[in-house]
């Protein structure tokens, strides 16, 4: 049927072999910009599905189309299903008909009418069939809803059915992509059962169910247990659905944690109640002066003036506010993707809402005790804020750490005891930690009192320290820094008051930092770096030391192994190896811009943005003829390691990649055969053919639970082919 609209022409449908799969574009962490093929066009993730009562349409669908931009809603199939007048038209005429709405159209089953006003009368593949029959691009299995307050047996009895009903309606469906509900109510283990089990069956979308009542007593703390242990354990290559939530509050968090689709019908029964949604929470009409947020809808008008109006048209327009703060913040919750800031967003909204501050306090300090510190609040402060316990739900932090991206380009403001605990500080730390090592014996010289860049204040006198046997660090809000990688994201880029930098050096929780890097029993030595007049003087005399001579070109080497060591992940005395006797070319700054080696090889191009390194073809060759791990085999399920010393991660595509990969195409998702445990998102890697020879090199865009599982996207981005 063709459509017709004179602003928004009817969407493009997918290739026929392509429906159903779902691909990641870009991503901040477990956030993603994702695309969803469908019949009805190629929907463009995270974003919201409007709930349509086929009844009651305060917004009509066709205007969602050609308004608002919006690319799928959802409407209920047992609700048409029960109502003769409109199951006979959906059945003649399909359900875009009905709706006279083009995009894509997902239904639920009756699951959440059957928590609402108990069982529903009609059978699991009857239902599932009827969505088949009108047409739907994304149907949904009748499952078993759990709500809070039933027992662990009752649950566990509900994710059973649920599980059982599985594979009986995917037979139903006949083809048609088909959601697959996660409950589990709050227990984790049910969860992550429900998760695991679902996963195994051909669904194409992901539900995490059973949270309404949750939200609705702002319960928002188990709202991200739920999130946390479901998104874990499900397969990374389908989008994740929060059912029933649409309030723009949550948005962020849930985006930042793996969330891809919503559904809302807030919009239009708050407006029913003269309520208005916000970004920080829900506010009334009633005797409201001015509006909170101005949106089209309610430009030129008064809230006087919207109250004075009658009921029907006043919910319109507050419909219409709620929908487009909505949208919008939705779209904030996109562009923060690409910007790296989508946790930044999440911090902020935290603010927002006491239950919304609690739940995300303890996500980033309950699960984080193990492994990190807080600068500013102790144990059992940050346990009395969080109400934490130990459990299970706190097992996959690391999950949310580990696909994060570091270094990354940008500034990291400064939050407060948040900034500690994002998932990409957090991760840029293990990763020294478990990498970094000291070539030297003497004390620690301990640097503080100013902002990056450092090298403009001390790197005269630090060329000079580098012929001594003392280590050197810049204390940073985030933790202590190795001289050698003083410009590396984040901890050269923290953008805070001048407060933060100039506050005195906490020597305790600086000899707990050391510690950890591996270095015990030498005396630190701090030295204030906020005063450049006549520093290197002072320092010397602090130090009761002869001046020694300055030697740029060892400082250049040490900076340039330490980064091999930390972010190419070579072993400490190969990167000696490679860097003796090398020449550096430098920046206006004093920065390196390339190392060539002794043989006159250019092998690696420091990035000036953010610290990072980048490959040429000659590094790549020569970090492949190190390698001394076997050529891995398949998708390894233990926990993610950094590995040291093992080199980039190689990933290995099969053969009819690699004449393309050679030609510096990229790695396309189901040609990748096997990788490396310590693969992480935007590191090096060396692309290498079933043989183990080198045939490309690039950025890695997965995890490695995504390239086991992910048909479709790229896996590799690649910098160059080997001929």
């Amino acid at each position: 049927m063709k459509w017709k609209s004179d602003i928004r022409p009817e969407p493009e449908p997918c290739r026929e072999q392509d429906e159903g799969k779902f691909e990641i574009s870009y991503r901040d962490g477990q956030a993603r910009l994702g695309k969803l093929h469908t019949k009805h066009g190629i929907l463009q993730t995270p974003c919201l599905l409007p709930v349509i009562n086929p009844n009651i349409r305060t917004i009509e669908p066709n205007e969602m189309w050609n308004k608002y931009g919006i690319q799928a809603l959802i409407t209920n199939s047992y609700v048409i299903w029960k109502h003769d007048e409109l199951k006979e038209k959906a059945l003649a005429d399909g359900v875009h008909s009905l709706l006279d709405y083009p995009g894509v159209i997902m239904t639920d089953s009756g699951t959440f009418q059957s928590y609402v006003y108990g069982d529903v009368e009609v059978g699991v593949e009857d239902i599932v069939k009827f969505q088949n029959d009108i047409g739907v691009d994304i149907a949904t299995m009748l499952d078993v809803f759990t709500r809070p307050d039933m027992t662990f047996a009752e649950v566990e009895e509900a994710v059973d059915e649920t599980l059982n009903r599985a594979e009986k309606s995917l037979t139903a469906a006949n083809g048609t992509m088909l959601n697959g509900p996660i409950q589990g109510g709050i227990f984790p283990e049910l969860r992550v059962k429900s998760a695991k089990g679902m996963s195994e069956h051909a669904f194409s979308v992901h539900p995490i169910g059973g949270i309404v009542p949750i939200m609705e007593n702002h319960n928002y703390r188990d709202l991200v247990k739920i999130m946390l242990a479901s998104k874990s354990n499900l397969t990374p290559n389908r989008p994740v659905h929060m059912f029933g939530c649409g309030h723009p509050m949550l948005f962020p968090m849930l985006v930042a944690m793996g969330a891809d689709l919503f559904d809302s019908a807030a919009y239009a029964l708050f407006a029913r109640d003269g309520r208005l949604l916000t970004p920080w929470g829900t506010e009334r009409i009633t005797e409201m002066e001015e509006w909170p947020i101005l949106m089209p809808a309610v430009v030129g008008v008064t809230p006087a003036e919207v109250r004075s109006m009658s009921k029907d048209e006043r919910t319109e327009i507050l419909a219409k506010f709620n929908l487009e703060v909505t949208l919008q913040e939705m779209s904030r919750c996109r562009q923060a993707i690409r910007d790296g800031k989508i946790w930044q967003l999440a911090e902020m909204r935290s603010h927002q809402h006491p239950s919304l501050r609690q739940a995300f306090l303890w996500l980033i300090t309950n699960p984080a005790r193990s492994s990190m510190e807080p600068l500013i609040l102790d144990d059992v402060t940050a346990s009395k804020e969080t109400g934490s316990e130990k459990g299970a739900w706190e097992e996959n932090w690391d999950w949310l750490v580990y696909s994060q991206t570091s270094p990354r380009i940008g500034s990291e403001s400064w939050g407060g005891f948040d900034t500690y605990h994002r998932p990409q500080i957090e991760l840029a730390r293990r990763r020294l930690f478990s990498r970094w090592k000291s070539n030297k014996t003497g004390d620690v010289i301990l640097f503080h009192g100013a902002s990056a860049p450092w090298r403009e204040r001390i790197g005269y006198l630090t060329d000079k320290l580098v012929n001594t046997d003392y280590e050197l660090f810049v204390y940073t809000p985030v933790g202590l820094l190795p001289w050698g990688l003083e410009d590396l994201n984040p901890w050269a880029h923290i953008e805070g008051p001048d407060w933060l930098w100039k506050r005195r050096p906490d020597l305790s929780w600086a000899q707990r930092e050391l510690e950890r890097l591996g270095i015990t029993d030498r005396k630190i030595i701090t030295f204030d770096i906020s005063d450049t007049e006549n520093l290197h003087e002072k320092m010397f005399k602090k130090l009761s030391l002869d001046e020694p001579k300055r030697d740029q070109n060892k400082r250049l080497t040490e900076q340039m192994v330490q980064k091999l060591v930390v972010l190419l992940n070579v072993e400490n005395s190969t990167a000696q190896d490679i860097c003796d006797d090398a020449t550096f070319t430098m920046s206006r700054t004093e920065r390196i811009r390339n190392m060539t080696d002794k043989e006159g090889r250019h092998l690696f191009s420091p990035r000036l943005a953010e610290g990072g390194i980048s490959l040429t073809i000659d590094g790549a060759t020569l970090l492949h003829s190190l390698r001394k791990e076997k050529i891995p085999i398949g998708f390894p399920d233990e926990e993610f390691g950094f590995c040291p010393g093992k080199g980039p991660a190689w990933i290995v595509v099969n053969d009819d990649a690699v004449p393309y990969i050679k030609q510096g195409r990229n790695v396309m998702h189901g040609f990748v055969e096997g990788v490396d445990k310590w693969l992480r998102p935007n590191e090096n890697v060396l692309i290498v053919d079933t043989n183990g020879n080198l045939v490309g090199f690039g950025r890695s865009n997965s995890t490695v639970s995504e390239m086991a599982s992910s048909t479709k996207g790229i896996a590799v981005k690649t910098r160059e082919g080997i001929r």
